[in-house]
């Protein structure tokens, strides 16, 4: 099955990976256990992180995101994914565009839009059937900011909340990708340079085939 396969990205056959994703489903015997552990693994002890000039594909990868311990949703859920894998969890990468209605002003001025194109998440095949999970923001940043964390149980989808804790509207999807086996480097450049065109340091440093 692809969706239980090491990829340049999804790198889980790297020592470190490996290692760490047996560490944090030690003693959990079924698949939702081991998928709700490595959800919060992944979604605290990687705190959110926005960077405006992507360092090259590296940047993605499962192993560098967890020894760089921080990223944005991309990374994160490679890195999620990637560990799924690892222990024998099926799991794929889906990626949908989102308006983030209360984004942190300096971001919303860089970007010069509320819109976060190719927004990244998760899905586990649970219990025969796909279940989505949404690792990006940490419990320390949704604190920081009033979000409603995501909280994930193994059996229903996990998505950002569409309102923040004050009731305010938060998170709108308003266009659906689909998903992937493999992290898409060249749709994402290309949907990048679509949406922040004045940002060619996102994708400046990326070699795409």
């Amino acid at each position: 099955m692809e969706d239980l396969q090491p990829t340049y990205y999804l790198d889980f056959d790297t020592p470190a990976v490996k290692k760490k994703a047996q560490e944090v489903t030690a003693g959990k015997k079924t698949d939702v256990e081991k998928a709700v552990a490595l959800f919060y693994f992944v979604r605290d002890t990687i705190p959110y992180k926005i960077i405006f000039d992507i360092p090259g594909n590296h940047y993605f990868k499962a192993s560098e995101t967890l020894k760089r311990g921080d990223g944005f949703c991309m990374p994160k859920a490679v890195l999620l994914a990637a560990m799924a894998r690892s222990v024998g969890v099926p799991a794929r990468l889906h990626f949908a565009d989102i308006v983030n209605h209360i984004v942190p002003d300096y971001i919303a001025e860089r970007l010069k839009s509320k819109l976060m194109t190719y927004h990244n998440y998760v899905e586990f095949f649970l219990d025969g059937k796909w279940v989505k999970a949404t690792p990006s923001f940490d419990l320390a940043t949704c604190t920081k900011h009033g979000f409603r964390p995501v909280e994930f149980d193994g059996t229903r989808d996990a998505m950002l909340r569409k309102t923040d804790l004050s009731g305010r509207r938060h998170i709108e999807y308003v266009a659906d990708y689909g998903t992937r086996e493999d992290f898409p480097l060249k749709e994402v450049a290309e949907a990048f340079r679509k949406a922040y065109p004045h940002i060619p340091s996102l994708t400046a440093k990326l070699e795409i085939d």
